[in-house]
């Protein structure tokens, strides 16, 4: 492992994705475990994506958290499609995290919901019940975090929760994930956590591996810090901390 500092941001770098989801894990289950002993309780936003699958196995299998004390929040979900559509991280989190081990209560965003500004308020008061102890993350192609593509991505946001339009790299990226028959099939619009709602966890983990990533880190990590690149303001966040496998940052 080798750790850097940029800006605020601590990055750790590991040999592969593997052993990166081991450790990310292992941090997750500690600080859970440190938040639930000193206030009973906790809060936890969850992200989707390929980053995610092997940190969500790993987690979920240590022993000891009480997860019976914890509330699971997540990110995003597509506009217009049910909890059953395999594209629909309702269902990406159900089964491989909300299944798998027992929540106090989990809250999704209601994607088909059929008044979607009322779902925006319903959920914003959600998150804002209380403090969120922690975020986990990954970063988009063209680093976005959740749904705040660059051209709707805002620092500064008054919204918590919004309904976006999705720019063509993205809807492309998620089409590639293989759960859309083709670019058309993917939803143009969706829900998102906006960055403020993101940055207000206590702690913020994000992870990213592979070797299509390398540039977007890059630019992440050494361009500025700017909502062309929404993930780049975690390098003004001294409460994150980004996860790499080496090659993701072979670039650096």
């Amino acid at each position: 492992m080798n750790n850097y500092q940029f800006d605020r941001l601590e990055v750790r770098v590991y040999e592969n994705a593997e052993e990166m989801s081991i450790v990310a894990a292992k941090y997750a289950g500690e600080y859970l475990r440190s938040r639930i002993a000193r206030q009973n309780s906790a809060r936890v936003i969850w992200a989707t994506g390929s980053s995610q699958i092997a940190f969500l196995e790993k987690l979920t299998k240590i022993p000891n958290i009480s997860w019976q004390k914890i509330t699971g929040l997540h990110l995003d979900e597509y506009l217009g499609i049910d909890r059953e559509h395999p594209a629909s991280f309702r269902r990406y989190l159900r089964d491989r995290l909300a299944q798998k081990v027992p929540f106090a209560d989990f809250h999704y965003i209601e994607g088909d919901s059929e008044q979607p500004l009322r779902e925006c308020d319903r959920y914003t008061r959600l998150l804002q019940q209380g403090e969120i102890d922690l975020c986990c993350l990954g970063v988009g192609d063209n680093g976005h975090l959740a749904f705040n593509d660059p051209w709707v991505a805002d620092f500064d946001d008054p919204d918590w929760v919004k309904l976006v339009k999705l720019d063509p790299q993205n809807r492309q990226q998620q089409c590639d994930r293989g759960d859309f028959a083709n670019l058309e099939a993917v939803p143009a619009y969706a829900f998102t956590l906006a960055l403020p709602a993101i940055f207000s966890a206590q702690m913020l983990l994000c992870l990213v591996s592979g070797a299509p990533k390398a540039a977007i880190v890059a630019q992440m990590l050494t361009g500025d810090i700017s909502p062309t690149c929404p993930a780049s303001g975690l390098r003004d966040r001294p409460n994150a901390i980004l996860f790499l496998d080496r090659e993701a940052a072979r670039l650096l």
